[in-house]
């Protein structure tokens, strides 16, 4: 059973890594839809007003926000499969 549990996680931990990633994309849509305030809005409402350094500090926040939490997929790769830990290793 132990075995079998390492093997099933990898998928799952890409799928809710990908799924934080469209959480990401669709809060421009959600938040201005719903007048919820955060950083879609934020966007949204900077783009109307042609704010560009608050657009392109949002675009970097996202992207970074984006990058790390590949990042902790990534790691958490090596810890669930040790196949993929071992070629950590040797490189």
């Amino acid at each position: 059973m132990r075995h079998m549990m390492r093997n099933a996680l990898i998928p799952i931990v890409t799928a809710v890594g990908l799924q934080f990633g469209h959480l990401l994309g669709g809060a421009m849509l959600t938040e201005t839809i719903f007048s919820w305030p955060g950083l879609g809005r934020l966007m949204v409402d900077s783009i109307k007003s042609k704010d560009m350094p608050l657009v392109l500090g949002s675009v970097i926040f996202l992207a970074v926000m984006f990058s790390v939490v590949n990042l902790v997929v990534d790691i958490i790769y090596a810890f669930v499969d040790p196949r993929i830990k071992s070629q950590y290793q040797k490189a």
